[in-house]
């Protein structure tokens, strides 16, 4: 017999003994981690939308609710690293340089720019006006104080939420491929890339989705975090209604159905049939079938006179709050956006409006106009539809990768952070050539817009020569300087805003490069949009440096676009020279991404060797310099008899909706951005349980119910706000009643919330 082999035996046996003797919380693992998430819809009326640039695109309601979400890794006793995912366009400089100085208000050092990361999912459907720069908020008609601190606030209380929530858990990754969430929408751009190069890749765009599972030691999976390229363009340039698009809508479904995946018929991968979770509650219990019953139920509850609110009356009735575990972490899943730059979600090509066809090639015109040519989407022509789909195609894949992750993060955190001048940085190219970047400017592709939102006037993708009408109009704002034309050559500049400064700057110079290591894990947070082979170059740039080092083993490299600020688009050299609207749209030359692969190299390199960075400039705060030309709400009205709440446009009584109908009612309402309605509503659908008891069943989160706010003219006190609510197919059928909360401003700035109530509906 073996007698120390023995001792062994019996001394591990003891050591577990008295683990379950004791009140010791044992674990194996390499982190703790927090998850959290927080309501930053911001204004649902008047402001300018972000993304598009269209000054007619002005927020008119909710299509679904806006969300930071975060995540924090930790070292027991070592560095740290946050990431936030935001529904919104993209990182602000202000928003990342205020939410700082709370974190150190907060914490002291512990979270800095360091190692806090935000990123935006590019969506197009949030308000605008919270970004510092000149050019990003001039069609909001400045800074909007309202939708900046909506993202600022939420930010904060989310990363607050993930800080309290710390505890012991593990990360899982998995990876795979998404094939029919995007196409390049400038693909005669991408084929100036060297045959060579492209002969690597199976695909024009990047295909493959990679997704970290994060697992509490105590309480199992509490969320998930996956990085896929794809533009935030399904809602068009057209839609008023406030939306996370794709990526929101698949953040949603994938919160929803692990919530609900105990309480509900599934199929193999865990969600129904259709693959779309749904929202009836779980408390709801069946009703009887006895339609005369309902009917006469419903009856008994017209619609009642608009009537006082408390401010957290839609905080109360939210549905997701109702669900919620009192002890137990909410499960916050992101879909975060990486080198999308070149890539659309309007999968089935493009097409000229006038004819049909498809559009051309090289210009993306139609007749020479680049205003007739559009993407369509998957859902064509319901842009919400397409929404839908991009993103529960997201969703699938994001379960499958969640469900199948088996592999491990392990290792120690880490990360470096630099601020870089490029206006005027040295770049050591490879042939040994040293050059400069330049101060920002955009061509004239720029103004073409692109097939997900074309431009107006007589603009063109692929423009290198400039048009002298439009060059005339330019010197009158700023003449370039030949240094600067030669500099950003083959690009004819449109605006030189870089050079340009009043009444503040118009774009910005200094920028954040960052990289973050969890484990064999490694995250690039880049401040823009870089396209499918900019990214690749970049990753592959990084990943030579770090597999290097056998501390990493397996290495997973992801970028995080549009995280920290916002600079605009990253091309290859080549695809610059094509001067597509990406091309364009890259600021700093046709050296720019030459210049961040220099500088992720020197991160890379230093996350090597222990060593430090230099902090580099620090980008100015703008926030006192900030004009704003949004009018304030001067006051809401009603009719005379008429009381806020009230329902100017009724169900029909009597009435029985179907599976799939369209229950409309429309209310007497008061400007939304009286009151955000943060983590609340302004449209509820209730289920009547037993005789007198409302159950909240959906709400400004669900897709399924949409809110539109409405003035019968700009000058009015009066507005309106409609509820559409297209039932659900596998909806519990009983009675229900639509609610509408707002807030109303007074002659004298008070605000006077209410609600009000449609009649009872039966749905069989």
């Amino acid at each position: 017999m073996d007698f120390p082999a023995t001792m062994r035996v019996w001394t591990r046996f003891l050591f577990l003994l008295l683990l379950l003797k004791s009140d010791i919380v044992y674990s194996a693992s390499d982190h703790l981690i927090g998850l959290g998430s927080y309501d930053i819809t911001g204004p649902a009326a008047d402001v300018n939308m972000m993304g598009y640039a269209n000054a007619e695109q002005i927020a008119s309601g909710v299509h679904f609710r806006l969300r930071a979400r975060v995540f924090i890794v930790a070292q027991p006793k070592g560095n740290r690293v946050v990431f936030v995912n935001l529904d919104a366009c993209m990182a602000s400089q202000l928003v990342t340089i205020k939410v700082i100085e709370r974190l150190k208000a907060r914490y002291g050092d512990l979270y800095t720019e360091k190692n806090v990361a935000i990123s935006g999912i590019h969506t197009h459907a949030g308000p605008g006006g919270y970004l510092q720069y000149v050019v990003y908020i001039v069609t909001s008609l400045g800074f909007v104080r309202q939708s900046f601190d909506a993202i600022v606030d939420g930010i904060e209380k989310c990363i607050v939420q993930a800080h309290e929530n710390l505890r012991p858990g593990s990360i899982f990754v998995n990876k795979g491929d998404l094939l029919d969430a995007g196409v390049n929408r400038s693909p005669s751009a991408y084929l100036n890339n060297p045959a060579a190069e492209r002969s690597k890749y199976k695909y024009n765009v990047d295909k493959e989705m990679t997704l970290l599972k994060f697992v509490d030691d105590e309480w199992g999976p509490l969320g998930s975090f996956n990085w896929f390229a794809t533009h935030g363009t399904s809602m068009s340039r057209t839609n008023s209604l406030i939306s996370g698009d794709n990526k929101g809508a698949a953040a949603r479904f994938m919160e929803d159905w692990f919530e609900k995946k105990g309480s509900v018929r599934k199929d193999s991968v865990g969600f129904e049939n259709d693959g779309i979770p749904r929202r009836i509650s779980n408390i709801i219990p069946s009703l009887h079938d006895n339609h005369h019953e309902l009917l006469e139920l419903a009856a008994s509850f017209q619609s009642p006179p608009g009537k006082p609110a408390t401010k957290t009356s839609s905080i109360a009735r939210r549905v997701r709050g109702v669900l919620r575990q009192v002890d137990k972490p909410k499960f916050v899943s992101a879909f975060c956006q990486s080198n999308c730059g070149d890539v659309s979600p309007n999968v089935l090509g493009t097409f000229c409006i006038d004819t049909g066809l498809p559009c051309d090639f090289n210009h993306s015109t139609c007749g020479g106009k680049n205003e007739l040519c559009y993407g369509r989407g998957p859902g064509y022509p319901d842009e919400f539809e397409s929404t839908r789909i991009i993103g529960e195609r997201q969703f699938i894949k994001a379960v499958e990768l969640f469900n199948g992750a088996s592999e491990q993060i392990k290792g120690k955190v880490d990360f470096r952070h630099s601020f870089i001048d490029f206006s005027q940085l040295e770049v050591n190219l490879s042939n040994s050539e040293v050059i400069k970047t330049c101060p920002a400017a955009m061509g004239f592709a720029f103004a073409a817009g692109t097939t997900d939102g074309p431009g107006a006037f007589d603009f063109k993708q692929g423009d290198d020569q400039g048009n002298p009408f439009w060059k005339l109009v330019r010197n009158l704002i700023k003449t370039p300087g030949k240094e600067q034309v030669d500099c950003q050559h083959p690009k004819p500049i449109l605006l030189d805003t870089g050079e340009m400064k009043l009444p503040y700057d118009w774009a910005p110079s200094i920028l954040p490069v960052q990289i973050f290591r969890v484990g064999q894990f490694v995250i690039l947070s880049v401040p823009g949009e870089f396209t499918t082979m900019a990214g690749r170059r970049l990753r592959d740039a990084v990943k030579t440096v770090l597999s290097g080092n056998k501390d990493f083993g397996k290495i997973h490299v992801v970028i995080a676009g549009l995280t920290n600020t916002y600079s605009q688009y990253v091309t290859t050299y080549e695809e610059y020279e094509v001067q597509r609207y990406e091309g364009a749209s890259t600021l700093y030359g046709p050296h720019t991404l030459s210049a961040y692969i220099q500088e992720f190299k020197k991160l890379a390199h230093a996350l090597i060797s222990g060593q430090p960075v230099e902090p580099g400039p620090q980008p100015p705060d703008l926030l006192n310099q900030q004009i704003s030309l949004l009018t304030p709400v001067v006051m809401d009205g009603t009719p005379i008899g008429v009381k806020f709440g009230d329902c100017s446009s009724d169900v029909p009584k009597n009435s029985t909706f179907k599976r799939g109908d369209m229950v409309t009612v429309t209310f007497w309402s008061a400007c939304p951005r009286n009151d955000l309605m943060t983590e609340g509503t302004f449209s509820l659908v209730e289920f009547l349980q037993g005789k007198d008891t409302w159950v909240p069943t959906y709400d400004d989160d669900d897709f399924c119910l949409r809110f539109k706010w409405f003035r019968p003219s700009k000058l009015s006190p009066y507005s309106k706000a409609t509820m559409e609510w297209r039932i659900p197919q596998d909806v519990t059928p009983g009675v229900y009643r639509i609610k509408h909360f707002g807030a109303a401003k007074g002659l004298l700035g008070s605000i006077r919330h209410f609600t009000g109530s449609s009649s009872a509906f039966v749905v069989a």
